[in-house]
C-alpha cells in the first residue's frame, strides 16, 4: 500500500491510527500528580515524638523529676498558674506584663528604626553618622549594656522597655535600609518621569516597596525582643514571664520553669503568625512562599 493510499484511506490518519483510537487517547484523563504529605504533618509528628520521648524519660526514671518533671506534672502546674498563680500573680498577669514590655519596645524601635533605615539608605551623610551606631549595637548582647541602662534610666519599667527596644533596633534599621536599596530603579525613574518630587518618590514609591522588608525586620526583632525579655526582667521586676521563670528556677520548681518557657514559645509563635498574616494581607506583591 502506497503512502498516498494510506493517507486517503478513510478513518485513518498519517500514523495509521483509526479515528476512534485517536478519540479514545484524547479522552484518557491526565495523570494526577503524586500525593504529597502536607508540611504541618511532619511538624506534628516531630512534636509528638519529642513529647513521647519526654514522657518515656520521666516515666522510666531516666532523668530525675527535679530536673525534668513529666508532661502531666507540667500540665497540672500550668493549670495551677492559671487559677492560683505563682509569686503573687496569675499567669495572665505575668503574660500581660511581659507583652506590655515587648510590644512597647517594638513600638519604640519601629518609630526610630524605620526612619533611621530610610536615612541610611538615601543619604550619604546619614549613613556615615548612623552606621557606626548600628554596627556598635548589633553584636552587643543586652546583658552587656543592661547595667548602664539601669544607671541612666533607673530600675523601673523604663529600663526594661529601653533594653528590649535597643535589642530590636538593629534588625529593623538594617531590614529597612536593605529594602530601600532593593527598590528597582525603574520604579523611581517612572515616578520621576511623571514629575514626582523627591518626597513623593520616597512616600509613594520607595516606602511601599520597602514594606515587605520592614515586616521581615519586625519578625526578626520580635524574636530578639523575647530573647531579651528574660534578661530585662532580672532586675527589680515583680511580674512577667521572665521574672516567673527566674523565681521558679531559684527554688528548683522545674515544672513552673518549663510551663513558663512553653508559654513564651506559644506567644512568640502567635506573634510570628500575626506578622506573616500581615505580610500576606498588606503586601500581596511580595514573593512569599505559598506555604508561609
Amino acid at each position: 500500500m502506497t503512502l498516498i493510499s494510506e493517507i486517503e484511506q478513510p478513518g485513518r490518519d498519517v500514523d495509521g491510527h483509526t479515528a476512534s483510537a485517536r478519540t479514545n487517547e484524547m479522552k484518557q484523563p491526565a495523570e494526577r500528580p503524586a500525593y504529597r504529605i502536607p508540611t504541618f504533618v511532619y511538624s506534628l509528628i516531630t512534636g509528638l515524638s519529642l513529647l513521647a520521648g519526654w514522657w518515656l524519660a520521666s516515666a522510666y526514671g531516666a532523668v530525675s523529676p527535679v530536673f525534668l518533671p513529666s508532661p502531666v506534672v507540667v500540665a497540672t502546674s500550668f493549670w495551677s498558674l492559671i487559677s492560683v498563680g505563682f509569686v503573687d500573680s496569675t499567669l495572665l498577669e505575668h503574660l500581660v506584663a511581659s507583652l506590655t514590655r515587648v510590644l512597647g519596645g517594638l513600638g519604640i524601635s519601629v518609630l526610630i528604626g524605620v526612619p533611621a533605615g530610610l536615612v541610611i539608605a538615601t543619604s550619604r551623610i546619614g549613613r556615615g553618622v548612623l552606621d557606626p551606631i548600628v554596627e556598635f549595637l548589633r553584636p552587643l548582647p543586652p546583658l552587656a549594656y543592661l547595667p548602664l541602662i539601669i544607671i541612666w534610666v533607673g530600675i523601673g519599667e523604663a529600663s526594661k522597655i529601653t533594653v528590649i527596644a535597643l535589642s530590636m533596633l538593629p534588625p529593623i534599621i538594617l531590614s529597612t535600609s536593605a529594602g530601600v536599596r532593593s527598590v528597582p530603579v525603574d520604579f523611581i525613574n517612572a515616578a520621576r518621569s511623571f514629575g514626582a518630587s523627591r518626597s513623593q518618590v520616597l512616600g509613594r514609591v520607595v516606602v511601599p516597596a520597602t514594606i515587605p522588608s520592614i515586616l521581615t525586620g519586625l519578625r526578626i526583632a520580635l524574636g530578639t525582643g523575647w530573647s531579651t525579655l528574660v534578661a530585662a526582667e532580672l532586675v527589680a521586676a515583680s511580674q512577667g514571664l521572665g521574672f516567673m521563670i527566674q523565681s521558679a528556677a531559684q527554688f528548683l520548681v522545674t515544672d513552673i520553669v518549663i510551663a513558663g518557657i512553653v508559654v513564651i514559645a506559644i506567644v512568640a509563635f502567635a506573634l510570628e503568625w500575626v506578622a506573616r498574616w500581615a505580610e500576606r494581607r498588606f503586601v500581596p506583591w511580595a514573593n512569599l512562599s505559598p506555604r508561609d
